[in-house]
């Protein structure tokens, strides 16, 4: 069973988000998926590391627009993106060198941040955007 499950109540109205956004779900259940079934640190050190850069490269698609279209929280959200990077970042550092395995705890930061951060900051932007012609 997935950790987590897409819906359209998530949608921020903006498609190329929207899929992100989708590829994050995918990813956090993938991780929950392997560490379930046991898999060893080689697979899981591999989804957490996509989920990493898919994060960062999602990141950046946001920033891109708030900056070409001078939102005006832009501020207060990348530095959301950036605490959570920190914290993902401290973490796999913790992870890859043996100190700290996944845990359900783990899992549920990840799932409670995204649902979230996506309902809360993201959801925030979409009219912006929209009203720039951005959908």
């Amino acid at each position: 069973m997935a950790l987590l499950s897409w819906s359209e109540k998530y949608s921020v109205g903006i498609k190329e988000i929207d899929k992100q956004h989708q590829k994050l779900v995918e990813l956090i259940n993938n991780l929950h998926d392997g560490m379930k079934a046991g898999k060893g640190k080689e697979v899981l050190g591999g989804v957490l590391n996509e989920l990493a850069n898919y994060t960062a490269f999602h990141f950046g698609t946001e920033e891109n627009l708030f900056e070409k279209f001078g939102y005006p929280e832009a501020n207060t959200h990348k530095r959301q993106h950036s605490d959570l990077v920190a914290d993902v970042l401290k973490y796999k550092g913790s992870y890859d060198s043996g100190k700290s395995v996944l845990t359900m705890d783990i899992m549920n930061f990840l799932k409670d941040w995204l649902i979230n951060h996506i309902a809360g900051s993201d959801k925030k932007y979409s009219a912006f955007l929209n009203s720039k012609g951005i959908s």
